[in-house]
């Protein structure tokens, strides 16, 4: 019997695990990557893999053609050790610059071409412009729905004990991120607003919008803000690995005995760390999120100072959407109701964040029933981004007449404000029902969109 020897190809995992070569073929193809230093990147080359977290660059995709300045800058300026590049796609690196990522202390220096491409343009890339809410609720209707079906296939791979595949959902982040920054009510406001079927996938999406939004209001770093993005997906990943058998007829957990409800915490925690791109402060946010601030929370009962800052951003943010849908023990809260509540919660949450979240959402969020200084009954359908304690409103009832009137905007803040709010308004005092239809109803006929 003949043996064939086995070569050592070109490793493709930025320096680990290397690959062995089995065919002509496998090795001719192999042989066209090559990991470089981010140094070493030119135009024209194709980016096959990165080294290193998702974290470490703002890239969602893996691959793609380096055609663009702003790119070769970003990739050049981000934490990544190096790239996988494919020569067989794009261009090569000269053969004296070859290096291998996985040292990036031998990094040779930019090349002249290179930094005589990046010497004219060297600006960071524009962030996304701001838009009105209703030209942005087309997108966010579009980020709902591709968002929701990613996470469905994520919570349903852990539910059949498949590894957690963080990548899936990298680029729900980056969309939640970027409608945000158009605008930042609009996302929220429509998960709010309209009606939903799939309770634990809505949630998802809902808490990463606030999380993220939130975290612009703090100001944090755009590593922070990712961060708190992508932990409100996965906050209650551990729903999924809660007994089938113990499943409530309403699909809904929180209807679950306490025992069961609070063990998908700490199970949600450790499917989180059996993926080690994820940085600890998304792991220990889905551990924490339901920790309190006096001590009195769970699974551990931690005191505040133990308990992380993206962990107690969860905390709120959660809570929040949650007050919104009925369970058998409570009913669905008004969303101005539901802030009311949390500010009256002695103990429970990071103040000082709370506060910040209110400044985010505003104290009468987006779907809030108020009721008006002129005897009007309106629904907030919009921020004011000049003042946002006077929204935008959409008035349907007459207090004074005691009857539905056509439904017509009021921008508070242009008023002389006898239509100023004067509290959350009681749809069952005068004897308005279905108050989930009427909220969906007044928000998308208010801005002129179709529903789904």
């Amino acid at each position: 019997m003949r043996f064939t020897s086995l070569k050592t190809a070109v490793p493709l995992s930025c320096g680990h695990d290397p690959i062995f070569s089995v065919s002509a073929d496998r090795k001719k193809a192999q042989a066209m990557m090559k990991t470089v230093a981010t140094s070493q990147l030119e135009l024209g080359m194709y980016v096959h893999k990165m080294c290193g977290s998702w974290f470490d660059h703002p890239f969602w995709a893996a691959k793609f053609l380096l055609d663009d300045r702003d790119k070769l800058h970003t990739l050049q300026s981000s934490k990544l050790t190096g790239v996988v590049i494919d020569t067989a796609k794009g261009k090569d690196v000269a053969a004296s610059q070859s290096n291998n990522c996985s040292n990036p202390q031998t990094k040779p220096k930019q090349s002249a071409r290179a930094s005589a491409i990046l010497a004219p343009k060297r600006a960071a890339k524009k962030p996304p412009q701001p838009t009105s809410t209703e030209k942005e609720l087309r997108a966010a209707q579009g980020i709902a729905d591709g968002g929701a079906e990613r996470m469905h296939k994520t919570f349903l791979a852990a539910r059949l004990g498949k590894t957690l595949n963080v990548r899936a959902v990298e680029p729900v982040v980056g969309d939640i991120l970027d409608s945000v920054r158009r605008n930042p009510q609009a996302l929220s406001g429509l998960m709010r607003c309209k009606l939903k079927n799939e309770l634990t996938y809505h949630h998802a999406l809902a808490v990463s919008a606030l999380m993220v939004s939130l975290a612009g209001q703090m100001k944090l770093s755009e590593k922070q803000v990712r961060e708190a993005g992508m932990a409100g997906l996965f906050l209650d990943i551990g729903i999924n690995h809660l007994p089938l058998n113990l499943t409530p007829k309403s699909g809904d957990f929180r209807n679950a005995e306490p025992h069961i409800w609070q063990q998908h915490v700490v199970l949600g925690h450790r499917a989180l760390q059996n993926d080690d791109s994820l940085p600890q402060s998304v792991t220990d946010a889905c551990l924490h999120h339901h920790e309190r601030m006096d001590g009195k929370g769970f699974p551990s009962g931690l005191p505040a100072e133990e308990i992380g800052q993206i962990g107690r951003m969860a905390a709120i943010c959660d809570a929040f959407d949650f007050m919104l849908t009925a369970s058998e023990t409570s009913a669905a809260l008004d969303p101005a109701a539901a802030v009311q509540q949390m500010k009256q919660m002695e103990g429970a949450f990071d103040q000082d964040i709370l506060r910040k979240f209110v400044e985010s959402i505003g104290l009468y969020p987006i779907g809030s029933f108020v009721e008006l200084r002129s005897g009007k009954l309106a629904m907030v359908i919009d921020e004011d981004r000049k003042d946002s304690s006077r929204p935008v409103v959409e008035a349907f009832y007459s207090y004074v007449t005691d009857e539905r009137v056509i439904p017509h905007r009021i921008e508070l803040v242009n008023g002389d404000g006898k239509d100023d709010i004067v509290g959350i308004a009681d749809l069952g005092a005068v004897g308005i029902s279905g108050e989930a239809e009427l909220r969906e109803l007044l928000f998308l006929a208010a801005h002129k969109f179709v529903a789904k």
